[in-house]
């Protein structure tokens, strides 16, 4: 059964939160997900809610910051953009490109390797540009690590590219293990400024996800006619 989704940017955070604790007393915030799971008395999943990356919640659902700064990353062969926002605003983005694609197959040089080999002058040069591309990303989030202060950093990156951004000789500056890492839960069509400034705005208000059958449980989240 496909699940309904509702945007309830209508309600101010506070008071949706205070609602939750109301209307679901036995939810729990998800912090790796940053999502609050609605469950029933009997601890049985109905549903949960994705916060904003900029809200910071303690795990009693009180609000800490609604203005903590984010970074956002989005990669795909040749293409990736980097963005930091605080609250609403945007205080610094950048985009890299590299020729990492077979122009006349269209499809990733790295997916080609795994299936040919290297051996080509034409593979080498795209390889030696896919290894400068990951370095370039590091290098950079590396420097914007020690002049912003971020709570999230949000994720978005295909995962036949995932070993070249964490095995890059310079290092990914944050360990993968780490919960502030944030897989971004949208499909972002083009890794550039202007597709992953759409998906941030999407992810900017509240979204509701539940099963129909649960419907009547979340009528106090609904826009009242």
């Amino acid at each position: 059964m496909d699940q309904l989704k509702i945007n309830l940017y209508h309600i101010p955070i506070s008071q949706l939160l205070e609602m939750v604790k109301v209307e679901f007393p036995h939810a729990v915030y998800d912090f790796k997900k940053h999502i609050v799971v609605l469950n029933d008395e009997a601890h049985e999943f109905l549903g949960f809610i994705r916060l904003p990356l900029h809200l910071t919640i303690h795990q009693d659902l009180s609000v800490v910051e609604e203005t903590a700064s984010v970074l956002y990353l989005t990669i795909e062969s040749g293409n990736a953009a980097i963005s930091i926002m605080e609250g609403a605003e945007n205080l610094y983005h950048t985009t890299f490109s590299a020729y990492m694609t077979r122009k006349k197959q269209g499809f990733s040089q790295i997916k080609y390797l795994n299936k040919k080999g290297k051996s080509r002058a034409g593979s080498r040069v795209r390889l030696a540009a896919t290894t400068e591309f990951f370095e370039k990303i590091n290098t950079t989030l590396t420097e914007l690590l020690e002049t912003y202060e971020i709570s999230r950093a949000a994720l978005n990156c295909n995962t036949t590219l995932i070993p070249y951004l964490y095995q890059s000789r310079v290092p990914f500056p944050i360990d993968k293990k780490d919960p502030i890492l944030y897989k971004i839960p949208l499909h972002i069509p083009q890794s550039n400024f202007t597709n992953l400034e759409a998906a941030i705005k999407k992810l900017r208000s509240p979204m509701l996800f539940y099963n129909p059958e649960y419907a009547e449980k979340m009528g106090p989240f609904l826009p009242k006619d």
